[in-house]
């Protein structure tokens, strides 16, 4: 989260005051400073989106912990009175802390906020600090897939959902004769667009984007750990049922969980079954072709469970 004055100078002291305690785990001595900066700038949404953090990190370590969860709602609530369009992402810790279903709770604008503020050292961090193989693993997938259907790994139009700045794309450049990505953030598109891999870039929403491509349009399509920011997945699989050539594929990597469907982690990063791709994808008219473990990153050196999968169209490609 990016600080934004207050407008009051006390306030904004109070502010660094508190975020340096929550950075040094003291959440008690933060909530109260946030605290006062709120008493001085009530309107504040910053500050009410730090006391929310604070506050669910209190709970989260307090053995009765109803109290403080009731008073990190209301923060967030405060939070989108005061911005609506939810650039902050209080409206997903918001669903998590009332454990309600959850999809949809990741605003646009926080998404695109957050990958904004992300974008200059995206490529640095996620492949060495997260040690992030997921395009080695879907090219992997695709070409094993093509190998059993005894079709070349050749594609003639690709479409990249969630392309960020092209790291899901290179591995595929040299496969694909016009090769199109999407993202909601401006300053991931222009990273990927000084990159040179792509024919086209789109910034934009992903529904909005997939519902003006043309049926059979294309013959692959990407989404590298995209899903992760998306829960419920039925309508971006009849979307690529529609786009998708006979014989077109579809592949992607999600974060796993056991059971039956998806949730909302801890990480406040979607989760999918197993089942429920294979479910969805075959309500979709899409045909399983791969759908293995496999973890894409690791976090705080431990490799995230995930699977990668790739779904096909039923037919040939002529």
């Amino acid at each position: 989260m990016v600080f934004a004055s207050s407008g009051s100078l006390l306030a904004d002291r109070r502010y660094s005051h508190a975020a340096a305690a929550a950075a040094d785990g003291d959440s008690a001595a933060a909530v109260d400073l946030f605290g006062q900066a709120l008493e001085l700038a009530p309107g504040w949404a910053a500050a009410w989106f730090a006391l929310g953090c604070a506050l669910s990190h209190l709970a989260h370590h307090a053995p009765d912990a109803s109290a403080l969860r009731r008073e990190a709602i209301a923060a967030f609530a405060k939070v989108l009175t005061l911005d609506p369009a939810d650039r902050m992402g209080a409206g997903v810790r918001l669903a998590r802390l009332e454990h309600r279903h959850s999809d949809g709770a990741m605003s646009a604008a926080h998404l695109t906020a957050l990958f904004d503020q992300y974008a200059s050292g995206f490529d640095e961090h996620v492949v060495k600090a997260l040690d992030y193989r997921g395009p080695a693993l879907l090219r992997q997938a695709t070409e094993s897939v093509c190998a059993g259907r005894q079709r070349p790994w050749r594609f003639h139009r690709m479409l990249d959902l969630g392309c960020g700045t092209g790291l899901a794309a290179a591995p595929f450049r040299g496969a694909v004769g016009c090769m199109i990505g999407v993202d909601l953030s401006a300053a991931m598109i222009e990273i990927a667009r000084q990159k040179a891999i792509y024919d086209c870039l789109v910034e934009g929403n992903l529904a909005a984007f997939l519902s003006s491509e043309e049926p059979a349009s294309a013959d692959l399509i990407i989404a590298a750990d995209v899903f992760v920011y998306v829960g419920e997945l039925a309508s971006v699989f009849a979307a690529a049922a529609r786009i998708l050539i006979a014989g077109g594929l579809f592949a992607f990597s999600v974060q796993s969980r056991e059971g039956e469907g998806f949730v909302l982690g801890e990480d406040l990063r979607y989760a999918h079954s197993a089942g429920y791709l294979a479910a969805t994808a075959s309500m979709s008219g899409l045909e399983v072709m791969h759908l293995a473990a496999a973890s894409t990153r690791k976090d705080r050196g431990v490799d995230v469970p995930g699977l990668v999968a790739v779904l096909a169209k039923p037919g040939r490609v002529e």
